[in-house]
């Protein structure tokens, strides 16, 4: 008898990702299909990663996914399996090699689940604690995960570090200009040699005080997107050094947009005053692997009539093992930026 698989993949991608198919039907002979998602980060102190197995139904009885996805024993194995990270290097261009590092990975129970497509509020997790490595002095490294299943099967995946100390953002202000405009600005940044997917995000923090109440502190933000390294920009004389660009207005367009109605009515005695806080730059970069799974989940939603290959890095199994890193800057506002800024009289911003 034809056994029917629904693997329900989790929407792991978060802010850095976007959503994506949830269901793959196959018709196979039953068998335990492990479903794996992790997305190591050498920041972390802890990192994570999601091991479940497909359920499914006969032919004959046949099963509604998105019902049997909130009972958590259809998805999670019984008890503890057999987990560990391998540590691999490569030192300047030679061969990956493991340097003795193997560490089990626990499990732990998350009671904070928001409802959604799995069960909820309680989810089991695997985690580790022990510190991962990215690039050193040249060497890169690679983590290999072994999953050992109540069958005797080993499920196995491996991804390279992100997290060069290449990558880091280039631009050291940021400036806007009050008006219509078609002028563009730019954030520049210096690739991961490991990295092919980036998102780029910006965030703008202000202080706000009415009259007779406590300041408080405020912000506008903006995510530019998750896109592969082929949608930027190259910068002229380069090899790696990237930019975006940004239209010159967006900030006093949302600005307008945030304070809205709230402004200044007696420029004698104000009933609101605003101070210029920080302006962050933010890019998240993720692996060869989560670009590939992001291409492949962008092509399904863009031809939902099409056949599209699921795309997978697990051997013996189906889902997503990468990882991600990211860097931040602050930066001030460029002096024209601010002037413009001041010259709104009725947004309340003052020079502290």
């Amino acid at each position: 008898m034809k056994t029917y698989y629904h693997l329900l993949l989790f929407v792991f991608f978060g802010a850095f990702f976007a959503s994506c198919s949830t269901d793959v039907e196959m018709y196979t002979d039953y068998k335990d299909v492990a479903i794996i998602y992790g997305l190591l980060n050498y920041q972390s102190d802890t990192n994570y990663i999601k091991i479940t197995r497909a359920f499914c139904g006969t032919n004959d009885d046949p099963i509604n996914a998105h019902e049997v996805a909130l009972i958590a024993d259809s998805s999670n194995y019984p008890g503890k399996l057999e987990t560990r990270l391998v540590e691999l290097k490569s030192t300047i261009g030679s061969q990956y090699e493991p340097t003795g590092r193997e560490f089990v990975l626990d499990t732990m129970t998350i009671h904070d689940k928001e409802e959604g497509t799995f069960y909820s509020p309680d989810q089991k997790i695997y985690y580790t604690t022990e510190q991962l490595n990215a690039s050193n002095n040249g060497s890169r490294y690679k983590y290999r995960l072994k999953v050992v299943k109540p069958d005797g099967d080993t499920v196995t995946a491996q991804t390279t570090m992100v997290g060069d100390e290449e990558f880091r953002i280039l631009s050291g202000s940021a400036n806007f200009q009050l008006g219509h405009t078609n002028a563009m600005g730019k954030i520049v940044f210096r690739a991961d040699g490991m990295a092919s997917l980036y998102d780029v995000k910006v965030r703008f923090n202000y202080s706000e005080q009415h009259v007779g109440e406590e300041m408080k502190w405020k912000h506008i933000s903006r995510s530019f997107g998750t896109k592969t390294i082929d949608k930027y920009l190259l910068e002229e004389g380069t090899e790696n050094t990237y930019y975006l660009q940004y239209s010159l207005n967006w900030l006093f367009n949302a600005l307008e947009s945030a304070i809205g109605s709230d402004t200044v009515v007696d420029g004698n005695h104000p009933n609101v005053v605003r101070h210029i806080g920080s302006f962050v730059i933010s890019i998240s970069a993720g692996g060869d692997d989560m670009s590939m799974y992001y291409s492949a989940n962008q092509a399904q939603l863009n031809s939902p009539m099409s056949l599209v290959s699921l795309y997978t890095n697990i051997d013996g199994g189906y889902g997503l093992f990468s990882s991600r890193t990211t860097v931040e800057k602050t930066v001030k506002l460029t002096l024209f930026a601010t002037r413009d800024l001041y010259s709104v009289t009725a947004w309340g911003f003052r020079e502290q």
